[in-house]
């Protein structure tokens, strides 16, 4: 293996619910970039990664059986490296954080950095990269200021919104940042006017094959789909919501509400206050290899998406873009990146977040016109294609790995 050596930086890895970034670190050695992931926490048991392809790249975990060397390389840190060490630990403990369990992730990301920097250098790594903003690109920057290796980051969703304590300096001291999203760039442009110039879009890729199904008029009872965690930025007490005017308006239906998460219970309580048990099914997590067999059974995609209080949000999530690939109709709210997939009369329907009326009204519409919804999936299968190959956009993003590395790190 020849080229930059590229350190990846991820809490977990690889993770059920982040199959783009298994999708990118995958297809990045497909294309000979020379890549190793650290992770900062311990490895997944297999159980919770069963059906997950596997890595291509070599791992490193680290975790609480690291915890000795990591204070060794800390001590080290703070006796040889003068101010520098003391300046990171010191800024780390002092800035305030947007939660406790942000404040703690970016104390663990720092101790991580410490003893990641020498290790680097020994092994010759041209190029830090962190596909996440919050504490993998805590640990990337901290590794990089002691080292002098470059370093860059993703920055998606939550890890920006809201921004924790150290974002502008990260965005600051990055050799390059790569925006999931045009609406996530602009967030970053308006938070940090300097950082423009080493802002650039690159979207993610499409990890699964798509073999759509045959077109089909839908007949009753519509099946409707929805996929993802079960956490407020999700909104699917909208959905439920939307599902209850769509029952009192006489439509015959079944949802499939796929997925889990801590806001479990409280759809299950929604479900049974709006007498929704007959409608709507709640089969739990799907694998993602299932997730195509979901996708070919269903009439119309719902991805009713909002901002949470905190500013948490979805970025562009694959989801949709498995549901367009598979030239399933999709319905959606304009929430951040979204927009830049549903176009409206084009790609599908979109309308405002928290108005479940008018989801409502968009999934009748969607299924009374079934030629027109299919003309849009179509469309939409199109720029899924066009806009996020995963072989185009990640050779974009090795290039930029590459050309801001300090050089060829040793063969073998």
């Amino acid at each position: 293996m020849a080229g930059t050596r590229i350190a990846y930086i991820l809490l977990w890895f690889p993770e059920p619910s982040q199959t783009f970034v298994l999708d990118e670190v995958n297809t990045l050695v497909r294309l000979g970039a020379a890549v190793k992931v650290y992770t900062l926490y311990g490895p997944r048991p297999p159980s919770q990664v069963a059906g997950m392809g596997p890595a291509a790249a070599p791992v490193q975990p680290l975790g609480t059986a690291c915890i000795p060397a990591i204070l060794k390389e800390l001590v080290c840190s703070l006796r040889n490296s003068g101010g520098e060490a003391r300046r990171f630990l010191i800024y780390v403990l002092k800035r305030r954080w947007r939660s406790w369990e942000s404040a703690g992730e970016a104390l663990w990301a720092a101790l991580a950095g410490f003893y990641l920097a020498p290790r680097f250098l020994r092994e010759g790594v041209g190029h830090i990269h962190a596909p996440w903003a919050d504490g993998p690109a805590t640990a990337a920057w901290v590794a990089s200021g002691l080292s002098g290796i470059p370093f860059s980051f993703c920055a998606r969703a939550h890890d920006v919104y809201p921004p924790d304590g150290a974002l502008k300096e990260k965005l600051a001291a990055a050799a390059f940042v790569r925006a999931e999203s045009r609406a996530t760039r602009n967030y970053l442009v308006a938070l940090a006017p300097g950082a423009a110039p080493k802002l650039t879009v690159i979207y993610n890729g499409l990890p699964l094959p798509a073999n759509p199904a045959p077109p089909r008029p839908p007949q009753p009872p519509y099946r409707l789909t929805a996929l993802g965690r079960f956490v407020e930025k999700k909104g699917f007490a909208g959905l439920l919501l939307a599902c209850r005017h769509l029952r009192d308006q006489g439509l015959d239906f079944r949802l499939t509400l796929a997925g889990d998460g801590p806001q479990r219970r409280r759809l299950c309580r929604l479900i049974r206050e709006y007498n929704l048990e007959e409608q709507v099914e709640l089969p739990g997590f799907v694998p993602h290899r299932r997730v195509p067999d979901l996708l070919r059974g269903s009439d119309l995609f719902i991805m009713p998406s909002r901002i949470d209080p905190s500013g948490d949000r979805d970025g562009i999530p694959t989801v949709i873009l498995e549901a367009l690939a598979h030239e399933v109709p999709v319905v959606a709210t304009a929430v951040s990146g979204l927009p830049e997939v549903i176009h409206p009369g084009e790609t599908g329907w979109l309308v405002p977040p928290d108005d479940p009326l008018a989801l409502a009204q968009a999934v009748m519409e969607a299924l009374s016109r079934p030629k027109e919804a299919h003309r849009r999936a179509r469309v939409g299968r199109r720029l899924v294609s066009r806009e996020f190959d995963s072989l185009r956009n990640y050779a974009r993003l090795k290039a930029l790995l590459e050309s801001r590395g300090t050089g060829t790190g040793p063969t073998g």
